[in-house]
Order: structure tokens, then sequence, then C-alpha cells
């Protein structure tokens, strides 16, 4: 049986599917029962318990054969990464109190990096606390999620542009799509390892800016182009989105990591990459369809 957590998030949702799809047993981790409802459904057990509780935790990740176990995002809240950083040392003391055999956490590029990389220091910090718990952990280390462009979705659709924070918009850079995330995960978890493996996950292609702009135009049958917004401009824009102070601070120091290339998916020095199947367009398309 393998327990998942963040299944009300896209990775979690994607690791409890591919593994019922491969007919392990799930134990889906929620705050709220009514969230587990829908995995009930699926065959899944359900546990309730906030991941900051650590002997809520524990008992939920206990005669588990292995977990895929993240930090949820706190961009409304102050101190963000100071509260990423926190609930990460819960969770590997709730690993360690629960005997878990093996783990698959999610982590970013650029978590081998000690500053320099914004909010992504929150999966530095899960990563070094999970690995000191001694048990068998695969860190995923996921490249741009496909799926940050569901923000700008509904400007793309309305107005036919695509506002980018990644710059230059003719640059390719990797990305993922969650799904395969999802897909990676549960895989991991199937394996047999010791110690600790470190697994860069990208999608079957890189895709810049303009590249994201013309999936959107094929999705829309209409003319979409990519505009870059000025960095000056970036603590507004996200402001406007529900970010807290700080989780901007954090935001657009990830960004400027990523444009200057500090945060490198060809630098790192995972051990292993593996590359997912799923195109940009698709992704594109299922969130033109939230929007259109």
């Amino acid at each position: 049986m393998y327990v998942v957590t963040g299944v009300t998030g896209r990775t979690g949702a994607a690791t409890a599917q591919a593994l019922i799809e491969a007919g392990e047993r799930v134990r889906v981790v929620v705050r709220d029962a009514a969230k587990g409802e829908s995995w009930a459904r699926k065959g899944a057990e359900v546990a309730v318990a906030d991941l900051a509780d650590v002997p809520a935790l524990s008992d939920a990740l206990s005669g588990a054969n292995g977990a895929y176990l993240l930090v949820p995002p706190y961009y409304a809240e102050a101190a963000p990464i100071a509260r990423g950083q926190a609930l990460a040392g819960a969770i590997a003391e709730a690993v360690t109190v629960a005997r878990l055999p093996k783990l698959a956490a999610l982590s970013s590029i650029g978590a081998d990096l000690p500053e320099g990389t914004g909010l992504i220091l929150v999966n530095r910090a899960i990563e070094q606390h999970l690995a000191a718990t001694g048990t068998a952990a695969t860190f995923l280390r996921a490249a741009y999620f496909m799926e940050n462009w569901a923000g700008v979705a509904g400007v793309a659709a309305a107005q036919g542009v695509l506002p980018s924070f990644l710059a230059p918009l003719d640059r390719a850079i990797p990305m993922v799509a969650t799904a395969d995330i999802g897909h990676a995960a549960a895989e991991a978890l199937r394996e047999d390892w010791t110690g600790i493996r470190t697994i860069g996950l990208e999608g079957p292609a890189g895709y810049s800016p303009n590249d994201v702009a013309a999936a959107f135009a094929r999705a829309l049958g209409r003319p979409v182009q990519a505009v870059a917004v000025p960095e000056a401009d970036w603590p507004a824009a996200l402001s406007q989105a529900g970010l807290s102070p700080d989780a901007v601070d954090g935001f657009v120091e990830l960004n400027r990591a990523v444009n200057s290339g500090h945060v490198d998916f060809a630098a790192d020095p995972a051990a292993g990459h593996r590359r997912g199947r799923t195109p940009i367009d698709t992704v594109v398309a299922a969130l033109v369809k939230t929007v259109a």
C-alpha cells in the first residue's frame, strides 16, 4: 500500500491515480475528510491529517510500502519559505516515527543550489530533511510546470496575448506536465532502490514562451502572441494574483534565477533524467477548455 499526499493538487492527484490504475492499494492524506470522498469512491483509503501534525501524519504513513510526499505552497501567507522549511522538518519527523521504508518527494530543478533561487529553497529543505531520515528516498526534481501557464490562459483566450515572466521569448527551457510527474512518482515508488536517488523530470521537448503561445493559438483557433512582462511589473502582477509580499519576493528571485540561467536544468547534477510523454499542446488544450 502506498500513501499519497497532496491529492487536492495536480501532482498528488496524478500520483494517486497512476498507482490506482497500476492496481496498487492507495491511502490518500487530506486535511478535510470531504476532500477524500472522490478517492474513496475509487477504492482508496482516506486518512485525515494535517501535514504539520506529526502524530497524525505518522499514523497515516504507518504500514505503507512507500509514500509520495510534498510541501504545498503557502503563497498567500507571510514567510512562505520559512513555513515550507518548517513543514519539511515535520514531514521528515513523521517519516522517522512511522518507519517508512521508502519515499518519493516532489522537488525542483535548482534544489541543489544553496541561494538565489527564491521559493525553490523550500524544495531544497525537503530534500535535506528527508535525506537525513535514512529512509530510501527519490527526489523528483521537476522542470518548469506546463500548468504554470494556467494563470494567463484566460488572458490568452480573451486578448490574444500570452503574458510571460520567462524571457527571452524565443529561449526554450525544459517543461513538464504534472500528469507526467505523477506517473514518474508512481513508477519510482514501485521500484526497488537503497539510499538517495535524484531524478530530473522534463517533458518530451523544451518550449519557449513563443512555443507556448503557438500552442494556445492552435487550441483557440486564432492568433496568440507571447509578450514579456517587464521585471518592474512583476511585483504588482504577483500581488494582484493574491501572493503575499514575502511570496512575491520569492517568486521574483525564482524567475530571475531561471531567466539568468542560475537555475539550469542541464546543469543540475541529478543522477538521472526521465522524460514524460505529454506535449505542451495537450496541456494547453486542457487549460483552454477551462477558460474558453
